[in-house]
């Protein structure tokens, strides 16, 4: 069955060009840097941080450093490799890592349960009926609380964190908004039992370097959300792949062979 993610959605509300572009014809020019594979290599991390089957220790430091320089040697040979960003970046990503764990504690509490670790998502999307579709996701953590709430938690590498506006961005939320919706669908929860957060993973900042917050999605904020997935599967379907010239200063294709 087709699926969409909520990073297909997200770039379809860009510009249906760049979804047709990335998508359909596979047309791909950025193949990463130094940044993407830092937050790969920090988000295996946590993944191993939190994984229930691993039944040893294991050296944080060393853990993150491997997986940092095999991320480094799969980027292309065409990308010069900033050295003096990648010491800082070792420094750095180390300090995250070894801070995830108490801080996950100090939010939720100590006695939170790890539920689940990079938990697949591919559930059948109901409320569109044109034709079957399938929401595809991974979410990076679910923990339970005492009180009987479940956690959805999306980690995100950054700088030195996000402002007021990042953070209440719609389509940026949306992800989560999406997570806590077909969650509830897979397990057949009540999703007042579901609360979602982010967690910066802050590369640059002098203190307090992960940081979570609650990111809420009521009935109407779900509805808004799964009314514009079902906007984009309407438009997908159709092969409907109009431009949105408004997105194009920061578009990778924007004055090249494949967007003139």
């Amino acid at each position: 069955m087709p699926h969409v993610s909520f990073s297909e959605v997200k770039n379809w509300h860009q510009c249906p060009f760049y979804h047709k572009l990335t998508y359909v014809d596979r047309v791909k020019l950025f193949e990463g840097n130094e940044f993407t594979a830092f937050g790969k290599a920090v988000h295996s991390t946590c993944e191993e941080i939190f994984n229930a089957e691993r039944t040893e220790e294991f050296n944080l430091e060393l853990f993150f450093k491997k997986h940092f320089l095999q991320e480094l040697k799969d980027l292309p040979n065409t990308h010069k490799k900033k050295v003096d960003l990648i010491r800082a970046m070792k420094d750095q990503g180390v300090v995250l890592v070894e801070g995830v764990l108490s801080a996950v504690h100090d939010y939720f509490g100590e006695d939170v349960e790890i539920l689940a670790v990079e938990e697949s998502l591919m559930e059948e999307i109901n409320d569109f009926t044109d034709a079957k579709y399938n929401f595809k996701g991974f979410i990076d953590a679910v923990f339970k609380t005492s009180d009987g709430k479940y956690h959805i938690v999306d980690w995100k590498t950054c700088g030195w964190g996000w402002d007021r506006v990042k953070r209440n961005d719609k389509m940026t939320t949306y992800q989560l908004t999406f997570y806590k919706y077909f969650y509830a669908i897979k397990h057949n929860i009540d999703p007042k039992n579901i609360e979602t957060h982010f967690a910066l993973l802050k590369r640059t900042a002098k203190k307090n370097h992960v940081e979570l917050f609650r990111v809420t999605s009521g009935l109407k904020k779900t509805q808004n959300a799964i009314k514009l997935l079902t906007k984009a599967l309407y438009n997908i379907n159709r092969k409907k792949y109009f431009k949105n010239r408004l997105a194009c200063g920061k578009c990778e294709f924007n004055n090249t062979k494949h967007c003139p």
